[in-house]
């Protein structure tokens, strides 16, 4: 799928996103502004940060920034889970334990609350049907701390296998035509 959006100044713009994780994401956001709109509501994000009384102390875009860092971030790994492959992501877990191993919070507890924050704000993102159900409301915190909860970051180059036996092939689509800028959009 590709969105288009018209400016004022009758420019186009095309959005596709890299994998169908994002693109349902995207989908869900827009319901969620369309359905705001049409009920006469303002429509406008909820601050994770008050909602959670996260400490203004807490820089979350220079911890995302730290957390992918090559060397001492968390490592993106190629994980297996109900015969799919997901490239380029890591557990619920390994974030807990990256933000115990770094300070950054005092018990697992308070990595909870701050992943969910991460989450929250677009730094991190669900894969796989555990950690998408949960960040969807159907687990008491929205973030896991467990082995088998996937997330990944935005700009991380993430995909899914649909099917990791080898005798399989993984069809994957082209986007046709000239790209003008390439990038990575985040929710902000």
């Amino acid at each position: 799928f590709v969105f288009k959006l018209t400016a004022a100044k009758q420019q186009d713009h095309f959005f596709q996103a890299a994998y169908l994780e994002e693109r349902d994401a995207w989908v869900r956001d827009i319901k969620k502004a369309i359905h705001c709109i049409d009920g006469g509501q303002k429509f406008a994000r909820r601050s994770t940060r008050k909602s959670i009384r996260l400490p203004e102390t807490i820089n979350l875009s220079s911890l995302y920034l730290s957390m992918k860092d090559p060397e001492k971030g968390i490592k993106e790994l190629k994980l297996e889970k109900d015969k799919k492959v997901f490239n380029h992501c890591f557990t619920g877990t390994s974030v807990i334990d990256w933000l115990v191993s770094n300070n950054s919070i005092r018990n697992r507890r308070e990595g909870l609350m701050l992943a969910s924050s991460l989450l929250s704000e677009g730094y991190l993102q669900p894969a796989g049907d555990t950690s998408k159900a949960a960040a969807e409301g159907l687990s008491d915190t929205p973030f896991l701390d467990l082995c088998d909860a996937f997330y990944y970051f935005p700009d991380s180059g993430f995909f899914c296998e649909g099917n990791s036996s080898d005798d399989d092939v993984v069809l994957k689509e082209e986007f046709r035509g000239i790209i003008v800028k390439q990038g990575c959009l985040l929710k902000q």
